[in-house]
């Protein structure tokens, strides 16, 4: 994880301290440095090994814990979880405009009462299971981790996008079923939530019942070795964080998509099912802030069917949109992934 600043700064977090501005100490714990030293090194710890933030809940992506870790100062390495946590996590809130912190907060708060009351339907599904997520194929070419291995597996039918066989039947099935699960519950909870980004009126967003830390791992062992290849100069190497959602297409649910680009560096997209015909994805090549709306090269306008399983990886900047399903019912999973 990059830090931003001038030469010679750094980033300091508060202590825990009393009422009277007292510095609290617990006898089992290793004792704290003074304040002036609790301060973030420049140069991150190469032979540190971090703590895994997976199983706690973050107020930010646990990756980011984990890449932090390296440059917290050494009095703290040794310390548990807890406590690293919440030093982290204070530096990072300072440094959130104070409407973002309030943002921050609020999203927390309504994630917590998700959780708190929905219960899942398949359990499993909340922590990544390579074997039973994955068609064979694609796990050997990750495994490999090559150039020559991903293109093996994958077609590039117009410049910058790329698709390949992803997901087995059994896992779209499981995670249709939890989504249908969490829409029913929505339902008889009248529980108003919070739908994907501002063009889906359907749809969900997954990291907000639970699914945020297996997405993590999806795009941490498998997405973002891919794009260091395929999308290094939007910094595919280093995509630490996700906004991962589902949306619906059919009868009584979104229609199309309108042309647009993704608030991403690199998109995965998924089809999961159901049953339906049309929505197809149309791309239209890549443009800067200024031209997005510029004309499209012969070459640059591609049309995708999807097909359930099946994955579209592009850069969140190449624009694109989706047909009209005409009938039956289209799930897709799509993971923004960003640095």
């Amino acid at each position: 994880m990059s830090l931003d600043g001038r030469p010679g700064d750094r980033l300091e977090g508060p202590l825990p301290v009393t009422g009277n501005g007292v510095v609290l100490e617990d006898s089992n714990r290793p004792a704290l440095a003074p304040m002036s030293s609790q301060r973030l090194r420049l140069i991150p710890n190469k032979d540190h090994n971090p703590d895994n933030y997976d199983d706690m809940e973050l107020d930010f992506s646990p990756s980011i814990f984990t890449s932090l870790e390296r440059f917290l100062p050494p009095s703290m390495l040794g310390m548990p979880r807890h406590d690293k946590v919440k030093f982290m996590t204070e530096i990072l809130l300072k440094y959130l405009p104070h409407g973002e912190r309030n943002r921050v907060q609020k999203h927390r708060d309504y994630r917590q009462k998700i959780i708190s009351n929905y219960q899942p339907l398949h359990r499993e599904l909340y922590s990544m299971h390579p074997a039973t997520t994955f068609v064979a194929p694609f796990l050997k070419a990750v495994s490999d981790n090559t150039e020559e291995s991903f293109r093996r597996i994958m077609s590039e039918p117009s410049p910058g996008v790329f698709t390949f066989e992803m997901f087995q039947p059994q896992f779209c099935e499981l995670l249709l079923s939890e989504v249908e699960n969490f829409e029913k519950w929505v339902n008889e909870a009248k529980f108003r939530i919070m739908r994907p980004n501002t063009m889906n009126k359907y749809g969900a967003v997954l990291d907000d019942f639970g699914l945020e830390t297996m997405l993590d791992k999806l795009m941490e062992n498998f997405i973002r070795p891919i794009s260091k290849v395929f999308f290094a100069e939007v910094g595919g190497s280093t995509l630490d964080s996700h906004h991962g959602f589902v949306v619906e297409y059919g009868e009584d649910r979104d229609a199309d998509l309108g042309f647009h680009v993704d608030d991403s560096e690199v998109t995965l997209n998924v089809c999961l099912g159901k049953q339906f015909s049309g929505g197809e994805l149309f791309f239209r090549g890549t443009r800067c802030d200024k031209h997005v709306n510029s004309g499209s090269h012969s070459e640059e306008i591609f049309d995708y069917s999807h097909v359930p399983g099946c994955a579209v990886l592009h850069r969140g900047r190449h624009r694109h949109g989706a047909r009209a399903t005409t009938s039956g019912h289209r799930i897709n999973l799509l993971l923004w992934c960003r640095r």
